[in-house]
């Protein structure tokens, strides 16, 4: 089951029939709970009891992270000197932060051993020997939030001792196998305020839905079979196609994850909860920090209150910034798979954030040179730099096999095309030409502009009659104009 089908429509509409339908939270709770157990079991029933078992270890390491043992809190009329209660203190902390890592350390192998462990030894869902191993969907995205709920409860937040609560939030099937990343404290609030959504609110997850639906269906499934034979004939194909495919790419992988965000994001809101946005226009941005400020923006917040900030940020010094920069976008790129090019690709954008935190503190040096980054001529240079460096680096994303993405990377300049492949591809596959295909990618990127212009800028925003009476025309240009075999969510493999 997935979010462009029949059988989802009918599985969100049943599901919320029966939500609203039940008067108790604790009720409403327990549909979730099973609506989300169902849907992922559509998709691989195997890893429900693992799923539950890991679920149930968090939410137990969270009670004891979150019990207070401290002296003199549990027994009357305890009389120990202040030295004495300063090394029960100091035990008890220690215990904490042991429980705390062996918490994270749970998770973390579990990552490993389904996600890194297989390939090292060459083993993959693929393999034709009778030896596979196929990861949990989702995996990433579970692991993080079990790591971030451990830490905030070691940093004092209340641990919850509502096992259904929990297992609701790690299962909700809107969000489960590719985000956005939650935190368990904004669920639970959510969950002690539920009522049923206003007609605007109902509307507007409708309307959220439908432009997800369009992003992915229309636009990243169409862009995704043009990527898919450039990237499968690179030999054959010239530097302009491998340009072209390159950005489409990058637009595919844009459209295809936040096209998803917003189908959980507008399925969520019509279960009464608001899941963080994930996306705000990134590649209108003209640094790479900005960027990773606007895409997959709750991966971002992770890192840095998870990693970057734990590290010591920006605080001790330019030297250490840089190194822990670095660390956090190689860790980046290692969450996202266990390749050589997710590695390189990381790397990449820890050299693109050093060069802009130096770029940075050179600039406030010279007062002409800042002046300059904010003129049109410099803000349209320094998009023009940070894009290209973001697409370019997509390619070791797309091929993660370092020989593949070499080739594509030498390929970008001075080769030539073969004429098979033009005529092969253009004509009789796809049925257009090069021109055209960069048109499209120009309207795109057009779209996007107008959209940002018209949301950020003008605050200017559809009356929610227009949207009712849109959304059943983009479900039905969906219907109409999306391949006939839907390409399958890029996201679901990291």
């Amino acid at each position: 089951m997935n979010f462009l089908s029949i059988s989802y429509c009918f599985f969100l509409l049943s599901s919320l029939g029966i939500y609203w339908s039940v008067n108790q939270a604790n009720q409403k709770v327990w549909v979730l709970l099973i609506a989300s157990i169902v849907f992922y079991s559509s998709l691989q029933y195997q890893y429900i009891p693992l799923l539950l078992a890991l679920i149930f270890l968090n939410y137990r390491i969270g009670i004891e992270l979150g019990e207070n043992t401290s002296p003199g809190k549990h027994k009357e009329n305890w009389q120990i000197s202040n030295e004495q209660w300063q090394y029960a203190q100091a035990d008890w902390n220690n215990r904490r932060l042991k429980l705390l890592w062996i918490g994270m350390s749970l998770n973390i192998l579990l990552l490993f051993g389904f996600k890194y462990l297989p390939p090292i030894f060459g083993i993959s869902s693929s393999n034709n020997n009778g030896l596979k191993i196929i990861a949990p969907l989702g995996l990433s995205f579970f692991t993080f939030e079990c790591i971030s709920y451990l830490i905030d409860v070691y940093r004092g937040a209340p641990a919850t001792n509502k096992f259904l609560d929990f297992a609701s939030y790690k299962l909700f099937f809107a969000k489960f196998i590719s985000g956005p990343i939650t935190q368990y404290h904004s669920w639970e609030n959510h969950l002690k305020n539920l009522s049923f959504p206003v007609v605007e609110n109902v509307v507007e997850g409708l309307w959220i839905i439908a432009c997800g639906a369009v992003k992915k269906g229309i636009l990243a499934d169409n862009l995704g079979i043009y990527v898919d034979i450039c990237f499968k004939n690179l030999q054959r194909a010239g530097s302009g196609d491998i340009w072209l495919a390159t950005i489409a790419y990058g637009l595919q992988l844009y459209l295809d994850f936040s096209g998803y965000v917003d189908i959980a994001r507008g399925t969520a809101l019509l279960f009464g909860i608001r899941l963080p946005e994930n996306f705000d226009y990134p590649y209108l941005s003209t640094n790479i920090a900005d960027f990773w400020r606007r895409w997959h923006i709750t991966l971002g917040d992770w890192l840095r209150n998870y990693l970057y900030f734990p590290l010591g940020g920006s605080r001790k010094g330019l030297k250490r910034t840089y190194i822990n920069l670095m660390i956090v976008m190689v860790i980046c790129g290692i969450w996202h798979g266990a390749a050589l090019g997710f590695v390189f690709w990381g790397i990449l954008h820890g050299l693109a954030l050093i060069l802009h935190r130096f770029t940075d503190s050179v600039s406030d040096k010279y007062e002409s040179l800042e002046l300059f980054w904010q003129n049109p001529i410099g803000i349209f240079s320094a998009w023009l730099l940070t894009q290209s460096m973001v697409f370019i680096s997509w390619i070791t994303f797309r091929l993660p096999n370092l020989s593949e993405s070499g080739t594509a990377l030498l390929h970008l300049f001075g080769h030539g095309g073969d004429a098979q492949f033009k005529e092969k591809v253009y004509i009789e596959a796809l049925n257009t030409s090069p021109s055209q295909i960069g048109i499209i990618l120009v309207g795109i990127f057009s779209c996007m502009t107008i959209s940002y212009i018209f949301n950020r800028k003008l605050k200017l925003q559809l009356s929610w009659i227009l949207k009712v009476v849109f959304v059943p025309l983009s479900i039905y240009a969906v219907w109409i104009l999306a391949p006939q075999n839907n390409l399958p969510y890029i996201y679901f493999d990291f």
